[in-house]
């Protein structure tokens, strides 16, 4: 039997809170008629970014997650806000949670961080070229920033400590571009 895109028949918005919105479709598949009801969270999208830095180290920021109740070490990411542009929201994410700005980003891809729950796609840059930003730090987050090699942010992701679904899915994404500008340290 041929897969088929699913219809949807309605679309109704159950909660919204600043970050996103829990949604409710009810949907039919055509090709066996099956009709069902699918909850999801939408999303404006994200943006993440791997801070590169001159000595060709990558930058970590480690944060509480209230719900693993574990510490975490992830590349500088947030929720995409209303008018911004995914690359705007990486240089505000970048600036926010390392106090660092970029005289170089490039894109290396995306990812859905979970296409069950969620329709949200994250955008994953490189910066390199760091600069100290003079703007103000995001009161709202409590972060110390870690620098690594690529060698020992690989050798993290595999033993644990690296735990982060989607640091892991932009390292996956971006690691051969970072060697490119760890190794030439452009």
């Amino acid at each position: 039997m041929p897969l088929s895109r699913w219809k949807k028949l309605k679309s109704r918005e159950f909660h919204k809170n600043p970050y996103w919105t829990y949604k409710i479709d009810d949907f039919v598949i055509p090709t066996t008629g099956f009709r069902g009801t699918y909850y999801f969270v939408h999303t404006s999208g994200s943006s993440m970014i791997i801070p590169v830095t001159e000595d060709r180290k990558i930058l970590l920021v480690k944060q509480y997650r209230y719900l693993n109740k574990r510490f975490s070490l992830e590349f500088p990411c947030g929720g995409n806000k209303e008018g911004m542009t995914p690359l705007e929201t990486a240089k505000v994410e970048l600036m926010e949670e390392t106090g660092f700005s970029a005289g170089k980003i490039k894109h290396v891809g995306k990812f859905c961080p979970f296409n069950g729950v969620t329709d949200e796609f994250c955008q994953v840059y490189i910066a390199s070229d760091l600069k100290v930003d003079p703007k103000k730090a995001d009161d709202s987050e409590e972060l110390s920033l870690h620098e690594y090699t690529p060698e020992e942010v690989d050798k993290m992701m595999r033993d644990g400590s690296i735990f982060d679904g989607m640091t892991m899915a932009a390292w996956a994404l971006a690691w051969e571009k970072v060697l490119e500008v760890t190794e030439s340290g452009k």
